[in-house]
């Protein structure tokens, strides 16, 4: 299968800026740019714009980890036309987040890029369907209307078809879904796209009871896809593992206060988010969300932003095997341990 169009353009002008751009500053999306003092200065780029979703980071900053470690860091916010691996990748930022099949389309179009840690160890992806539209399980799809935002967003959706024998141009119809949930609050869609920490959040403070609702979970049908990572430039790298090192154990000391205290987390997230476009309770209903696929249940606080192999290689199988990239990832090369076992000294 091809990559979407919106895949390979968006692709394309990132190798095109790269070329261009390698001496320009980063470009902020909308948001507040956040930074601190401190010796070694260190930019990370965020995939959107200021929130819960990220609230690690603004801890960090906020308490003064990043300059216990002798580190002015800045943290940039992203937007719709921000891609955070071309800002790593032309040196407007040292270290980026964005989803692992991002990084991995990017790796393979030549980017200098690689992979320092995991924070989110879980998909956060989740289709949600009203129960009177009779979707119990993805075998119910069948013959609905299933919505999604794509543009590279709909590789675990196209995983979960195939698992269930569904294909997406006769079995059912594959709708492109809008950043809203208006389509499915007005009924367009009998199955919707949602992120746990956002839109489904959204339907829910729409006043339709989570005893309506039914919902299909990725990572529970074995087709989830790892999402918010850490990656930085190979060759800013390769002069700056120290430093890297110092980002990630003040970054992960900021996690492992955000998962603890959420309420005091958000109450740091909201000095930078535009209060305009968000609020402090639907903050607080992402973090505890965030929270959940930063540390799940079971899972060793202490082992915060570790790479699974497992995991990343289920991630790189459905990349493959619907066109994200063209050949098998090497582990090897996508991305390394070396700097978050330095950080954990």
């Amino acid at each position: 299968m091809k990559r979407p169009a919106s895949w390979n353009s968006r692709l394309a002008a990132a190798g095109l800026a790269v070329l261009m751009a390698g001496a320009l500053t980063a470009c902020g999306g909308s948001g507040k740019e956040a930074s601190g003092e401190g010796a070694g200065a260190v930019k990370l780029q965020l995939k959107w714009v200021p929130q819960a979703q990220f609230a690690g980071y603004y801890v960090a900053l906020e308490k003064g980890y990043y300059k216990d470690e002798g580190l002015s860091v800045t943290i940039v916010p992203g937007g719709p036309d921000i891609v955070p691996e071309q800002q790593v990748a032309n040196g407007s930022a040292d270290i980026g987040v964005d989803w692992v099949a991002s990084l991995l389309a990017h790796q393979e179009q030549g980017l200098p890029l690689v992979e320092i840690a995991q924070v989110y160890q879980k998909s956060g992806l989740v289709l949600v369907s009203r129960k009177s539209a009779g979707i119990a399980g993805p075998s119910d799809l069948k013959g609905k209307k299933v919505g999604n935002w794509m543009g590279g967003n709909e590789f675990e959706l196209l995983a979960l078809f195939d698992k269930y024998k569904l294909n997406p141009s006769k079995d059912l119809q594959f709708a492109k879904q809008g950043f809203t949930m208006d389509q499915f609050l007005g009924g367009e869609l009998d199955a919707a796209s949602a992120m746990t920490y956002n839109e489904y959040q959204v339907v829910l403070e729409q006043g339709i009871p989570e005893a309506e609702l039914s919902v299909i979970d990725m990572n529970k049908e074995g087709v989830g896809m790892l999402e918010d990572n850490l990656f930085a430039n190979k060759d800013w790298l390769a002069k700056n593992k120290e430093t890297a090192a110092k980002f990630l154990r003040a970054s992960l000391k900021g996690w492992k206060d955000a998962v603890e205290d959420q309420e005091g987390a958000v109450d740091i997230v909201m000095k930078s988010a535009d209060a305009a476009s968000t609020s402090r309770d639907h903050q607080l209903k992402m973090m505890k969300e965030v929270a959940k696929l930063v540390a799940p249940d079971g899972f060793d606080i202490g082992k915060l932003g570790m790479i699974d192999e497992e995991a990343f290689r289920q991630t790189a199988e459905i990349a493959l095997k619907f066109g994200v990239i063209q050949k098998a990832a090497d582990a090897g090369t996508a991305y390394t341990t070396e700097i978050y076992g330095m950080a954990a000294k």
